[in-house]
């Protein structure tokens, strides 16, 4: 359980450890969105280089033949693994698109279910009054918002 979340006060431990939990989830859906960004990035990358480079290599000497540029695209190696790593890019970036909807929607869950339930985890007075210290921590500490359950 990661350190400030183990320091606080006004909870039990069921309470701390559905927070960690929901940090836990947080991370996970902040890395797979990082990497979905990377994707998309290295994908316009590579499509930039190989237009430009199917340009200046193929359609300006052979755009009198489709034949001939086709002829020329496929003997070419530099063309062949740029374009598959264009596709690639492209599949790789449509599969961490799936993975990051899916992380977040089970942090956007958890998240709101400690909302919903906020009444049952702090359900003496003086953890209810003080609350706002554990919400505050989790939004300065975690970037994650327990006051409401929009996002």
């Amino acid at each position: 359980m990661d350190t400030p979340i183990q320091q606080l006060d006004y909870t039990d431990q069921a309470t701390k450890q559905m927070l960690e939990n929901v940090r836990k989830r947080k991370k996970k859906f902040d890395d797979i969105k990082m990497w979905h960004y990377l994707s998309v990035y290295a994908t316009l990358f590579f499509a930039f280089i190989f237009t430009v480079y199917f340009y200046i290599t193929f359609i300006k000497p052979f755009s009198f033949s489709f034949l001939a540029m086709l002829s020329a695209v496929l003997n070419d190696t530099v063309a062949v693994y740029l374009l598959a790593f264009t596709i690639v890019g492209f599949g790789a970036m449509n599969l961490l698109k799936q993975q990051k909807e899916k992380k977040e929607k089970e942090y956007q869950e958890l998240r709101c279910e400690i909302v919903d339930r906020s009444k049952d985890l702090w359900k003496k007075e003086e953890e209810w009054k003080n609350r706002h210290i554990v919400f505050e921590i989790m939004k300065k500490q975690y970037d994650i918002n327990l006051y409401h359950e929009k996002k």
